[in-house]
């Protein structure tokens, strides 16, 4: 065997055989870096897909809340009501509600009794995301 003995070695019939491979370890380092990569690739994934929701919320959002005001102000002659929904079918998940609050200001006088808040906001799967849109309205009682 001699010089050459750390790169051979002999089987039980006593041939050579060449010493070719992967350790253990050289099999458990390859996983563990495979492991880190499929770790991060998962998370930005993850990441891609949470902005991609986003953005189209943030899109969407102000047009239904402009559809939903001129929905409102065309149904309701009296005024606003304070109202939730939802957009059926055609939007699943996203929700809007109306909060009316009456508005107070020394500029406007006996004018600002009439003067309401209307906060429309609208939500997506809940709360995950949600777009709030204030106007305002004159609207006698």
């Amino acid at each position: 065997m001699g010089e050459f003995s750390h790169r051979y070695l002999t089987n039980p019939r006593g041939f050579l055989r060449n010493a070719s491979g992967f350790t253990l370890l050289e099999v458990m380092i390859a996983l563990a870096v495979m492991s880190i990569v499929l770790v991060s690739v998962y998370r930005m994934h993850s990441q891609s897909l949470t902005m991609n929701t986003a953005a189209r919320f943030y899109t969407l959002a102000p047009l239904l809340a402009q559809s939903k005001i001129a929905e409102l102000e065309t149904l309701s002659s009296g005024g606003f009501p304070e109202d939730s929904g939802d957009f059926g079918e055609q939007y699943p998940g996203y929700s809007w509600r109306t909060s009316i609050t009456n508005v107070s200001s020394e500029v406007l006088g006996e004018a600002a009794n009439d003067l309401r808040r209307i906060d429309l906001t609208i939500s997506y799967n809940g709360n995950q995301f949600s777009h709030t849109i204030r106007t305002y309205r004159f609207q006698r009682e």
